[in-house]
């Protein structure tokens, strides 16, 4: 099997991964397509070198993060994305609880998006994370911290808006900004 052929058969079989792993990050499927392909053409341009070949996928993984970052660095657009969905998951929930987790999950910096979805979407451990990207355990575990308390209160007060499943039945919410006091 030619170098080329062994890359087109990994390819296939990490691209799927490759893209949605990006689209947590970027939090659309146009840019995650993009970062995706991006990403395997410089695996490919990489590929006669990588010498240890059990560790391609890390280093995959590796390079759509550094891409994914050069992106964010370079593009400071105001688009405002929304969370849409094209693919079916098998046992998905509702559209308004993913809807509303993307969008928290937008409201994370760069790297602290970076670092929940290494951890929680890629179930990389702390080490692995500060591998991929290039710092220590520790900053993995602070950016983690903070990432996930700023979860917990954009989803505090989202869960308040849209009514968390311990509401009691037939309990109505008021609208945001509508309350006296």
């Amino acid at each position: 099997m030619t170098t080329a052929e062994e890359f087109v058969e990994f390819a296939e079989a990490v691209s799927a991964r490759l893209r949605r792993t990006a689209f947590l990050l970027c939090g659309d499927w146009h840019t995650a397509e993009d970062l995706a392909q991006t990403a395997l053409t410089k695996v490919f341009v990489s590929w006669r070198r990588i010498r240890q070949q059990d560790a391609v996928h890390a280093y995959a993984t590796r390079t759509l993060l550094n891409t994914y970052l050069a992106h964010k660095r370079l593009k400071h657009t105001g688009e405002l994305l929304t969370g849409w969905f094209p693919e079916r998951v098998v046992q998905a929930p509702a559209p308004e609880e993913r809807i509303m987790l993307l969008d928290a999950l937008a409201t994370l910096p760069p790297r602290g998006r970076a670092v929940v979805v290494l951890r929680y979407w890629e179930d990389l451990s702390v080490e692995q994370v500060a591998d991929v990207l290039g710092c220590s355990p520790g900053t993995v575990k602070s950016l983690s911290a903070r990432a996930l308390d700023k979860l917990r209160v954009v989803l505090g007060e989202e869960m308040a808006e849209y009514g968390s499943p311990s509401a009691r039945p037939g309990q109505e919410r008021e609208p945001r900004g509508t309350h006296d006091g």
